[in-house]
């Protein structure tokens, strides 16, 4: 016989809420079981459980990664700390070309915090989940005193399989390969900026926050040897960039004119003397291709929503230092370096 589902009946979280009895029970129960609703999740043990054989028909290797998210606000144009949270390791994990499965969810709430701001970034996570074609089957909360945390904290961690024959890491860009991004770069971190209401900047700015598990498949049937794939996050672009030619040995050359920037992003960097290319994505990867399969993987990722703004950018060239390299609009070269300090607090 089915239990009765526990109802939350506070507003407020308070710190009852995190000391494991009744009023723990009843906000798991009710948020966060009631709205992932699954099996794995509803039968509430200290762990998921999954059946290896059905795990190996896909791969016999294993993708695991982790992620923690304190974004501020944490509702903002086009997306949420929620959303954030379950998109970000999907893309971590589908960025080794692996097939996502499955999620946990760690959460750490402040004291305080309203109950119904809960409810919608909860929801937001079973939504981009459900689009994703993954599952949250596991989880944990936790509640600190009011100023002791920001609204809502969340980790996710997640698992996939990785198929047999793929082999992508950022150490195996080759000379001659093409670099290409799927569509417009900087908008989450154009989006957070404006979101906080610093500069008072009348323009539309949404967050480019989507999964990107899909679109990698597609590119791997176009292109099984797709060397490397990144998915540009904190540090940009530029950073992956600079990781990919250090980790391959390699030296990587950009055409300016061909990044793909928007408009009103290009003017945020203008008037705070930023570059776009150290700015946060939260639906962007970089791909290092073999050269004779760009444009086939090109055209494929045009095909696809997540792709339809796609650009090749530049090529992996050879060189005794291992360094990007951007030749400007203006016909000269200048060197992309790795990030020092901060450039936008807290942006995933």
């Amino acid at each position: 016989m089915n239990k009765p589902q526990r109802t939350l009946r506070a507003t407020t979280i308070t710190m009852a809420h995190g000391a494991g009895g009744k009023a723990m029970r009843d906000l798991i129960e009710d948020v966060f079981v009631g709205t992932f609703a699954n099996p794995d999740l509803a039968q509430l043990e200290d762990q998921a459980r999954f059946d290896l054989a059905e795990l190996m028909q896909s791969g016999a290797r294993l993708a695991f990664t982790t992620d923690s998210y304190v974004v501020d606000p944490v509702e903002f144009p086009g997306g949420d700390i929620g959303s954030l949270a379950v998109n970000g390791t999907v893309n971590d994990i589908a960025v080794s070309g692996a097939i996502p499965k499955y999620l946990s969810c760690g959460m750490i709430l402040e004291e305080g915090l309203d109950v119904a701001l809960l409810r919608r970034v909860v929801t937001s996570m079973k939504e981009a989940a459900d689009k994703a074609g993954v599952t949250i089957v596991t989880g944990d909360t936790k509640v600190v005193p009011k100023g002791k945390g920001d609204k809502i904290f969340i980790n996710t961690s997640g698992i996939g399989v990785i198929p047999e024959g793929v082999d992508i890491s950022a150490s195996n860009c080759r000379v001659g390969d093409k670099i290409i991004v799927n569509g417009l770069i900087g908008d989450h971190g154009a989006a957070i900026l404006n979101a906080r209401g610093d500069l008072a900047l009348d323009v539309e700015l949404e967050t480019d926050c989507q999964a990107l598990n899909e679109l990698v498949q597609t590119m791997l049937k176009v292109c099984p040897q797709v060397h490397a794939i990144r998915d540009a996050s904190r540090g940009g672009v530029a950073t992956v960039l600079c990781e990919f030619a250090e980790s391959s040995g390699v030296s990587i050359r950009l055409q300016e004119e061909q990044i793909p920037v928007r408009e009103t992003v290009r003017g945020v960097c203008e008037i705070l003397g930023l570059d776009a290319l150290y700015f946060a994505n939260e639906g962007k990867l970089v791909a290092s291709v073999p050269a004779d399969s760009a444009d086939a993987v090109l055209d494929a990722m045009r095909a696809h929503p997540a792709g339809k703004d796609a650009a090749i950018i530049g090529e992996v060239i050879e060189s005794k230092y291992n360094r990007v390299l951007v030749k400007t609009h203006f016909g000269g070269e200048r060197i992309l370096d790795m990030l020092v300090g901060e450039q936008l607090p807290r942006i995933c």
